[in-house]
């Protein structure tokens, strides 16, 4: 890593771990009362946001990673429907049905949960499976889609007001 002093080199290889500048700096050296504002500091630098990309491309190299695969993966999240999910048995209830789940649906899934009662009771009581599913969050997914896609934009000029404009759609992707 040019130009960087060891103390500098070590904060990037700790960033690189979880990509928090604060806790970085804290493993790396700095003092943990000044921590937050090194640790911003050290990321507006050169020589240490470069260190920083080049180790970020080489872990993704490592892992096999490609930009596309994430933001496939996003739009797999982003755009699953809990229709997809269930189906409408013949008493006109829905019920969830995962018995043709592909792949990419079953990696929209964060939860699934089975409970198995009796319901009444004696020779009536009947054993009943009720089947909870939750997905992953769609509009974190679509944001992050949507940032990558250039369709928001932070024109604030203090932390935490957040003005979100829509432009343009990316043409080259249609």
């Amino acid at each position: 890593m040019p130009n960087l002093t060891p103390k500098q080199q070590r904060f990037v290889q700790e960033y690189l771990i979880d990509l928090n500048a604060t806790q970085a700096a804290i493993r790396a050296g700095y003092s943990k009362s000044t921590a937050k504002q090194q640790g911003s500091r050290l990321l507006t630098n050169a020589d240490i946001a470069a260190a920083v990309a080049a180790g970020g491309k080489k872990i993704g190299q490592k892992l096999e990673l490609t930009t596309d695969m994430i933001k496939e993966e996003l739009r797999l999240l982003g755009f699953a429907n809990m229709l997809d999910y269930t189906k409408v048995n013949g008493n006109g209830d829905l019920v969830a049905d995962l018995s043709k789940l592909s792949r990419e649906q079953a990696a929209a899934m964060s939860e699934v949960t089975i409970e198995t009662y009796l319901d009444g009771a004696g020779e009536d009581a009947q054993e009943v499976k009720r089947v909870k599913f939750k997905l992953h969050d769609k509009r974190a997914a679509l944001v992050d889609l949507g940032k990558h896609l250039g369709m928001f934009k932070d024109d604030s000029n203090k932390p935490g007001d957040i003005h979100i404009h829509f432009d343009q759609p990316d043409r080259s992707l249609l």
